[in-house]
């Protein structure tokens, strides 16, 4: 894989991308690259916008002249009636105003100025984001949350680098996660809202709203006690709101129900002659996990954050940096490449300065209109399908698209001593709202007739953000990793499971090359044990 870009901390990949007409897409969240276009569908928008309001200015201004010069007119002719229309000319003037000018100044304020507004709003329309896409957006605040251990508070006040969440907005997204039954994420979204209401923000939503799905979302997670405070504070607000006054009922009866249960138990206890202490239990402290022992998902979310295992210094001392020319490929032993190495089991080595900005530009130009929801290998169907675990937009490119594409698939075999005439197409994916891919696999654990024909994915030339098993590793501009997903014998290294992190700000391109077993026979022979 090949990194296009790199400006922010480990977990995102910076850079702005290049901007091009707008194209209908789907999934607009699953792609920050294609999304910069509805900010210029808006900024459109906008300005059509203030040209309807600078018409209905103009309209307004007009009827407002007439009215002050009418208003001072019959303020001057009712004194005297009978004198002001025993004047010929006033009289005329009077005939003409009702007959002709009143019929004007109807016409103007029936005119309609908001034509090309419209018809520029519904033209634009058709490549709005739907549903899914706002509440991917908001799903995508809710996985950065947890990831990187995010309170609301410092997502909706600015503290991280960008625009402030209003009221509102907390409320909007506290619905999403009530209409997903994630009562976790309801409560910390509306307790947020009432906080900024609270603390006096003007806002069109309401104290009461808000506290009726709070309440709700803390009484399923089992708070009653929490629950029953926040009702009790919306009758305050509203005392005729019916759901509140039944469930202030049925929370005091659980609360009541709850005591008597455990009052029973206390006199059961007393006459079996046991005494209920009020002293804590102790609990038997087990020895701390190792990493390997955490689950997956936990550990994952440890390696977004920067933390898990570390090498030790023995090991780290073993990795080196060189000028590599290849095994003497002619085209780098004059100018051979900076080569890192990035990690010992498996072994993973980064090459520095392998891809220009002209070139990544250019990639991402041809990538852009070709950017298409990525997919996964459904286990069940084996077919393609989305998922939620990836969020991102990928496009496959060739030689055909461009020259430039053999040139770097040409300068991969340079690099790597490996054939490409296996390999497949380069693939560009660009990532959404808190972009990510959960750990997964490269190589085919199943064997199928594409694997029979074409082999399993031998290796991939590029980045992802960190090696769920291992390591974590950050991305920097125009540099390329590569790694073995098999070991010679054609077996899959199980160590190289691995993730990309969500993107928490930022917009991430990544180009990956995966190369195939078949082909490899004289480059890389088969090794003669499972683990060679």
């Amino acid at each position: 894989m090949l990194w296009i870009r790199m400006e922010l901390p480990c977990w995102c990949l910076l850079l702005l991308s290049c901007l091009q007409s707008l194209s209908a897409h789907n999934d607009f969240f699953t792609s920050i690259g294609q999304m910069t276009d509805l900010l210029y569908t808006e900024k459109d928008l906008v300005t059509s916008l203030k040209d309807y309001i600078k018409a209905e200015e103009s309209k307004l201004e007009q009827v407002k002249r007439w009215a002050d010069k009418l208003d001072s007119l019959t303020a001057t002719a009712t004194q005297d009636p009978e004198g002001f229309l025993g004047h010929p000319v006033n009289a005329f003037k009077l005939m003409k105003r009702l007959n002709t000018e009143w019929g004007n100044l109807e016409s103007l304020v029936l005119s309609d100025t908001t034509d090309g507004f419209i018809s520029n709003l519904t033209i634009q329309r058709q490549h709005f984001p739907t549903d899914e896409d706002q509440t991917g957006a908001a799903k995508a605040l809710l996985r950065l949350q947890d990831t990187y251990r995010l309170d609301a508070n410092t997502i909706s006040t600015g503290n991280l680098p960008g625009t402030v969440l209003e009221s509102v907005d907390c409320y909007e997204l506290g619905k999403i996660a009530y209409s997903e039954v994630d009562y976790y994420h309801t409560e910390l979204w509306m307790a947020q809202a009432l906080k900024q209401l609270d603390d006096g923000e003007e806002s069109t939503l309401d104290k009461v709203t808000v506290l009726d799905y709070l309440s709700y979302a803390i009484y399923q997670q089992g708070e009653i006690e929490r629950a029953l405070e926040y009702t009790k504070r919306l009758l305050e607000l509203d005392p005729e709101h019916q759901r509140a006054k039944g469930n202030l009922k049925y929370f005091e009866f659980q609360l009541e129900k709850q005591k008597k249960a455990a009052d029973a138990e206390t006199e059961k206890q007393k006459e079996q002659g046991t005494t209920n202490t009020t002293e804590k239990k102790k609990v038997k402290k087990r020895s701390p996990k190792t990493f390997s022992l955490i689950p997956e998902r936990k550990k994952y979310e440890m390696l977004c954050r920067g933390e898990g295992i570390r090498m030790t210094p023995r090991r780290q001392s073993r990795l080196f940096c060189r000028y590599y020319d290849s095994n003497r490929n002619p085209k780098y032993v004059l100018g051979p490449v900076k080569q890192q190495d990035e990690w010992d089991r498996p072994y993973i080595v980064r090459y520095l300065d392998i891809i220009s900005d002209a070139e990544m530009e250019r990639i991402k130009q041809l990538a852009k209109p070709r950017l298409r929801r990525a997919t996964v290998h459904d286990p069940q169907t084996g077919k393609l399908t989305t998922a939620q675990y990836r969020v991102s937009k990928s496009a496959w490119l060739t030689g055909y698209d461009d020259p430039m594409i053999d040139t770097i698939n040409q300068r991969i075999e340079d690099l790597t001593g490996l054939e490409m005439d296996t390999a497949e197409e380069l693939q560009i994916a660009n990532y959404g709202v808190g972009g990510q891919y959960e750990p997964h696999f490269d190589f085919g654990r199943v064997r199928s007739s594409h694997l029979a024909s074409e082999g399993n994915r031998l290796f991939m030339q590029g980045v992802h953000t960190s090696n769920i098993c291992l390591f974590f590793f950050c991305a920097f501009q125009g540099t390329a990793v590569f790694w073995y997903n098999l070991f010679a014998s054609g077996e899959g290294d199980y160590s190289t499971r691995h993730a990309a992190c969500p993107v928490l700000v930022g917009n991430k391109w990544v180009s990956n090359k995966w190369i195939h077993e078949r082909g490899q026979e004289w480059r890389r022979p088969c090794g003669l044990s499972e683990a060679e």
